[in-house]
């Protein structure tokens, strides 16, 4: 199909999405720019249809990045954040019951006291402004659909997708060509799992030498409870029921600004068990009775989910290539244990632009950062990740009663003493590789939804205002079509349908009771952008590409 040449812009730097990390590193250019008194020209696209409307997290963030970035936030009557923690909880449930952790006996990096509760899609919205205010070009509902490379194999910058492709891949009337958008440096801040992150990973072998990344899928909650229930600024995080103990995860749970409630589910993608839906595993924690009573009474106003990068220290890949550099969630600066990432994802934006605009200012381009690479583990995203290395390893092998007492006694003696007696633990296998056959483990029955604090997915997916354009091309793409039913149903009962949490797979049959002809279906218009089905897949069949810019889940302030 010949498609006409694209139209091109050219800048100094290009940033793939307007997160935490993509926008500090546009504002922190800026801000070197106007101290040196020259011009660096910057643009930044985000695939949602504004920005913050992919965003979700739970979310308590430490402000150490925004007060570095931005000084004045605090005093800005328009600053996104302005609930403090007061409460910090910490509980290990059983199925009636739970227990209260001493805080004492806590780590003190898991000190919340200090840290904000709010929206990290609001904490987004606020960097753009303070962006454009800077000069920064942000592009909102144009998706990075392609790297683009140079004679030498650099990058050189991203192409947007076509808009306007029918679903037989040819153009429709409303057809518009992509734009390419060259910079002489291009970071990549796409969160976890960017498609093109992914890709780059790859063609440059960044995960040479690191240990395997690990994952786990977030699926989150945004309640209005009634005022006598509400206690502004609690931080409550839980572990244990309903998972067992060896599948790691827990529960988050947050009171801000006007009697609203986040609460939220984490299930680490390192499960064994193919018939375990972490959406499901959410729905029947919400029903434990030391949780259910503060819901009852309240509206569920939104839903969504994502995947969150789990590895730490020991799985963050190279960072730097021929002309550009991997960011934020797209390097894995989260901090397991903390549940936190946003702090270390603006301090890594922050960190790159500084090399950036050094690299710039020396007539540099297209080569690589190696200063940015060589320089975030002395920085303080290094510090705060290598306290926390093993948790998550220790975790995994040991399960979640020991695992969770190694990690933090662990962390203890990485806070008093400077070392762990553990060394660096390794991770072991990926996520996708974890699974059991189906015939090797007992099949998990969950309860009906009630309706008053748990919900089905379809239902849930509606309170995403997740939308796509229904004739394009499916963005979930079958390496081998014959998988899913050939290898994956007889193996794994087709994970697909439990682990997505929007209800994009099925496997459909002509006759339900007796099981004939069976058939797998992915309904695409459902599709959150969480990424579990491309990291989880057992035979790594599905690839999460972009469908047209704007599509996809419109969280409000999640």
């Amino acid at each position: 199909m010949d498609l006409p040449e694209r139209e091109r812009m050219d800048y100094d730097v290009v940033i793939v999405g307007a997160g935490p990390a993509g926008l500090a590193a546009a504002i922190r250019l800026k801000q070197l720019a106007a101290e040196a008194g020259r011009e660096v020209s910057v643009v930044v696209v985000e695939k949602g249809s504004e920005v913050g409307a992919h965003i979700l997290s739970g979310a308590v963030i430490d402000p150490i990045g925004l007060d570095r970035l931005l000084p004045d936030w605090r005093e800005d009557p328009d600053r996104p954040l302005k609930t403090q923690v007061s409460t910090d909880r910490f509980l290990y449930l059983g199925p009636a019951g739970g227990v209260r952790l001493p805080n004492f006996m806590m780590p003190r990096l898991m000190n919340n006291h200090g840290n904000f509760v709010g929206s990290l899609g609001n904490v987004a919205r606020y960097l753009a402004a303070r962006a454009e205010a800077l000069g920064v070009e942000i592009y909102p509902g144009f998706a990075a659909a392609e790297v683009l490379y140079g004679d030498r194999g650099e990058v050189v910058g991203i192409a947007t997708g076509d808009m306007g492709i029918g679903r037989d891949g040819k153009p429709k009337a409303d057809f518009t060509r992509g734009m390419e958008l060259r910079g002489k440096y291009t970071l990549f801040a796409e969160g976890a799992r960017g498609s093109l992150s992914k890709q780059l990973i790859k063609r440059f072998s960044l995960d040479e030498g690191r240990e395997p990344q690990k994952f786990g899928i977030g699926l989150k909650e945004l309640w209005q409870i009634p005022p006598e229930k509400f206690q502004p600024g609690l931080v409550q995080h839980t572990f244990g029921w309903p998972l067992d103990n060896g599948t790691g995860g827990g529960s988050f749970l947050y009171h801000f600004d006007d009697n609203l409630v986040s609460i939220g589910f984490v299930v680490h993608l390192n499960y064994s068990n193919p018939t375990l839906s972490p959406f499901d595993e959410f729905q029947r924690f919400k029903t434990h009775p030391m949780i259910r009573g503060m819901l009852e009474g309240g509206k569920r106003i939104a839903y969504g989910a994502r995947a969150i990068t789990e590895g730490g220290f020991q799985s963050v890949p190279k960072l730097v290539f021929p002309g550009g550099a991997l960011i934020g969630c797209s390097a894995g600066f989260v901090n397991v244990p903390r549940i936190k990432g946003s702090h270390n994802a603006i301090l890594s934006g922050m960190l790159c632009a500084e090399h950036v605009f050094a690299a710039l200012g020396e007539g540099r381009e297209h080569d690589e950062l190696t200063g940015y690479e060589t320089g975030w583990r002395r920085s303080d995203i290094g510090r705060d990740l290598h306290k926390v290395r093993n948790v998550k390893p220790l975790w995994s092998r040991f399960g979640t009663m020991v695992g969770v007492a190694l990690g933090g006694i662990d962390m203890w003696t990485n806070e008093l003493f400077g070392f762990s007696l553990f060394g660096t633990l390794g991770h072991g296998k990926p996520d996708h590789a974890s699974l059991k056959r189906i015939d090797e483990v007992k099949p998990i029955v969950y309860p009906k939804p009630d309706g008053v604090v748990s919900f089905d997915k379809l239902s849930s997916v509606f309170l995403s205002n997740t939308n796509h354009e229904e004739d394009q091309p499916v963005h979930l793409k079958l390496a081998d079509p014959a998988i899913p039913i050939e290898r994956n149903l007889p193996l794994y009962g087709e994970p697909a349908r439990l682990y997505c949490p929007a209800g994009v797979y099925e496997v459909v049959y002509d006759d339900p009771q007796a099981r004939t002809n069976p058939r797998f279906v992915i309904n695409a218009q459902n599709c959150v952008h969480c990424k579990t089905c491309d990291i989880k897949d057992p035979a790594q069949n599905i690839n999460w590409v972009t469908p047209e810019g704007g599509g996809g889940p419109n969280y409000p302030n999640m």
